[in-house]
């Protein structure tokens, strides 16, 4: 990426500057008028002082050149906006056509100002992530802010800026490093989770050939199985299978044996979710680890209703996270009818055994059978 210009040590003045531009743009949107040079007059004064400044500011920056431009164009509209005030048809139309004019200069204004911030945001983020020497503070407040931008929506800008910059795979870089320490790791996956949220079709692959999945499993922290949890309900069953075929899933079930109870339940989460999206292989896997047995033992225990009482919270995901319900649910998307049906006789045979009566196995048999969906 090209380096800016004015130097770096002007560059946060220029983006204090350029925040009260975008808010003042905004403002300017929000409250459209034909009187904008009165009722928006806080707005307009901010913008056009800026437009003053252009030639000390924002004419240094090559990137700045169309927002200096917009500004000039906004000044002579509002010069022409405030001279047609008289009563005739003519004025009345001068003055619709210039308001709206002006609103869109405006757009147009805070569009330019966001590309700015987001080209110094992704160039000084790349920087950090890079540097073995970074503080650890303005890291982890760099990744919050760039996990919040990615939040709000899909920008075509912002994902090619990310695409260039090789993002992704420094996220995934310091993510992998156990040199790292946890709390960087841990908000690069949730950088790595916001940027499937952003766009599955261009960052699902690289989750999906990378390992990402398992160092969030190696971690085994609250952050990175919250994130796990997260990526499957993203990615459903192609990262499920992946997640089986790499082996992981008697350590995800492990997770249901810890004393922290925050990790059981992040387990149980993610153990509903592969049940959700698994296909047969990844259900035959869990089976293979007594799952049945722990969430009968889970739903028979004191502390397992406050466990499913934590992960869940309607009637029916409570239903959902006992043991009946983990397969008799019927709107299971992994696995096919027939698939369900022909697992159903190995996990009633698997309930009874891990039953300590004939009532506590009948009612459990009876979800299975039935289904726990109303």
């Amino acid at each position: 990426m090209e380096d800016l210009d004015p130097s770096k040590e002007d560059s946060p003045r220029v983006l204090k500057v350029l925040k009260a531009l975008k808010q003042a743009s905004h403002e300017l949107q929000t409250h459209p008028s034909h009187k904008s040079h009165e009722c928006n007059s806080t707005a307009i004064k901010a913008l056009l002082e800026l437009e003053n400044e252009s030639d000390t500011i924002l004419s240094k920056d090559p990137n700045l050149s169309a927002l200096s431009q917009h500004l000039t164009d906004l000044k002579t509209l509002v010069e022409s906006l405030q001279k047609s005030r008289g009563h005739s048809l003519r004025s009345f139309l001068s003055r619709r056509v210039s308001t709206h004019s002006i609103s869109r200069i405006a757009g147009s204004i805070e569009s330019e100002i966001q590309a700015w911030i987001d080209r110094e945001s992704v160039e000084k983020l790349t920087q950090t992530l890079e540097d073995p020497l970074r503080d650890e503070g303005k890291l982890v407040a760099m990744l919050i802010q760039f996990e919040d931008r990615v939040s709000q929506g899909f920008n075509r800008e912002l994902q090619d800026l990310v695409l260039k910059s090789k993002l992704f795979s420094l996220l995934e870089s310091v993510l992998s490093n156990p040199n790292c320490s946890k709390r960087i790791r841990e908000h690069s996956a949730f950088g790595i989770a916001a940027l499937i949220q952003f766009n599955k079709d261009v960052f699902v692959g690289q989750v999906l050939m990378g390992p990402t999945v398992r160092v969030l499993i190696a971690m085994a922290s609250t952050q990175s199985i919250e994130v796990l949890c997260s990526l499957i309900r993203s990615i459903k069953s192609p990262l499920v299978d992946e997640i089986e075929s790499n082996g992981e899933i008697p350590k995800i079930i492990s997770f249901l044996n810890w004393q922290d109870l925050q990790m059981r339940v992040l387990g149980m989460d993610c153990v509903l979710e592969i049940g959700y999206f698994g296909r047969k292989e990844a259900i035959e896997a869990m089976l293979k680890e007594d799952l049945i047995k722990k969430l009968v033992e889970l739903q028979r225990s004191e502390l397992g209703g406050d466990l499913i009482d934590l992960g869940r919270h309607s009637e029916k995901e409570n239903r959902e996270a006992s043991a009946g319900g983990f397969v008799g649910r019927r709107e299971s998307e992994g696995l096919r009818q027939r698939e369900r049906r022909a697992l159903k006789p190995e996990i009633v045979k698997r309930v009874r055994e891990a039953s300590i009566s004939d009532a506590e196995a009948a009612t459990i048999v009876a979800e299975v059978l039935w289904g726990s969906s109303p």
